[in-house]
């Protein structure tokens, strides 16, 4: 049974929605690599018809997120330790330079709006709500890629983060780790204000080394301040 908040965003479709959750539930680790989906029983958990559950489930097939299973359903795929190092470099090579690059250029008039998202952020941690602390990160992570102007860098990102599994963060609800990665986000926020490129590249290289550690399911020690 998935403890995610499945509710319908506004404008969202059954079928967007089911697979938000499903997806979300995948990266964060709240659905294992192994477990074993089925049509006939996601409809019935989403309270929806078979159909948009097929759609979403196709959907995922073809983000590589599950796989079918004769006769039996949809399995959630594994993502290997070095296909999740090959991402992780990929976005240490993009995120750090384009958020010291912005530090140059922030434009003060959004930080009110930025600190909202990064509270909800905060509150998705405290809150043990995976799918609400994802979608916020996702969000605030793009939206601040989003003001360099290159739509091509926030696509790239943006499919980086969504084939980066985060197994581990789920067993993270009920310690301290999920907040301290979430008050990255406030200082990421005060580095830019500040113009200090040095810190923002060096904060988004440490939070994006969560994703092979904490995330991940593995011991880290937290960077000092």
């Amino acid at each position: 049974m998935l403890t995610s908040d499945n509710r319908l965003e506004p404008g969202e479709s059954l079928r967007a929605r089911v697979e938000r959750t499903l997806s979300t539930a995948i990266i964060s680790g709240e659905l294992a690599p192994g477990a074993l989906l089925t049509v006939p029983r996601l409809a019935e958990q989403f309270a929806v018809s078979a159909t948009p559950v097929r759609e979403a489930i196709l959907d995922l097939e073809k983000r590589g997120f599950v796989e079918p299973v004769r006769n039996k359903g949809f399995r959630v795929t594994a993502v290997s330790d070095d296909l999740l190092h090959d991402i992780v470099e990929i976005r240490l090579l993009l995120e750090p330079p384009a958020m010291a690059r912005l530090a140059a250029a922030f434009p003060t008039e959004r930080l009110a709006e930025l600190r909202t998202q990064a509270d909800d952020i905060v509150a998705g941690a405290r809150s043990g709500d995976l799918t609400a602390y994802l979608l916020a990160d996702q969000k605030f992570h793009l939206e601040l890629t989003a003001i360099l102007g290159n739509p091509v860098l926030v696509e790239t990102i943006a499919e980086l983060r969504a084939r980066t599994r985060l197994v581990g963060l789920v067993s993270l609800v009920e310690t301290s780790m999920l907040d301290v990665s979430a008050a990255e986000h406030h200082r990421l926020l005060d580095h830019l204000v500040a113009g200090d490129a040095d810190a923002c590249a060096e904060l988004m290289r440490q939070h994006i080394g969560h994703a092979v550690g904490w995330w991940a399911g593995k011991a880290e020690e937290p960077a000092a301040d």
